[in-house]
């Protein structure tokens, strides 16, 4: 019993520092991104590298994680960017992460990065523009058709790049 304790002890410990160095990789990945925006039609279209922590961890953690590392994510934009853009990026990264983890919860985990991907940030737009309308107080769907190709494109990329990496990351939880 005892032996059991100190494993699940172990776990939990080894999970909380994986989502420290998760959430350290997403704030880093989205500093670095901001440094270099990508010329569009609809100002704010980013890649959107830091989601690549949240798919991780909503597809190899408890799902809770992903919703966690989003929040203290928005929590840093907030801190570092100010109200609105901290509420931009909060209704952008829950409405991402419930659509991902509705899809997982729908599929059984029998679903692509790709089609993951290009959920989360399509909803990710989706979430972002429904907050700025209510605060601007002005319709802004007219964007949406534009947001919804960049999520198309960006997904794509995302769901590559965190193909690619997923095998290392999960190193680290497995040790």
């Amino acid at each position: 019993m005892k032996q059991q304790t100190v494993k699940h002890n172990f776990a939990k410990t080894r999970d909380i520092a994986l989502m420290g160095i998760l959430l350290a990789t997403a704030v880093v990945l989205s500093i670095v991104e901001g440094l270099f925006p990508i010329p569009a039609p609809v100002p704010g279209i980013r890649l959107g590298l830091s989601n690549i922590v949240v798919m991780f961890a909503l597809l190899n953690m408890k799902k809770r994680y992903a919703l966690i590392i989003a929040l203290l994510k928005a929590l840093f934009v907030l801190l570092t960017r100010g109200v609105i853009a901290g509420i931009l990026s909060a209704s952008g990264g829950l409405a991402s992460v419930g659509v991902m983890a509705l899809l997982l919860f729908l599929f059984s985990g029998r679903i692509s990065y790709l089609l993951i991907s290009v959920s989360g940030a399509a909803f990710h737009n989706i979430g972002q523009i429904a907050a700025a309308s209510v605060i601007l107080s002005t319709p802004l769907w007219i964007y949406l058709p534009i947001l919804l190709v960049s999520a198309i494109i960006t997904g794509f990329a995302t769901s590559v790049i965190l193909k690619t990496t997923a095998p290392v990351l999960l190193r680290l939880r497995l040790k």
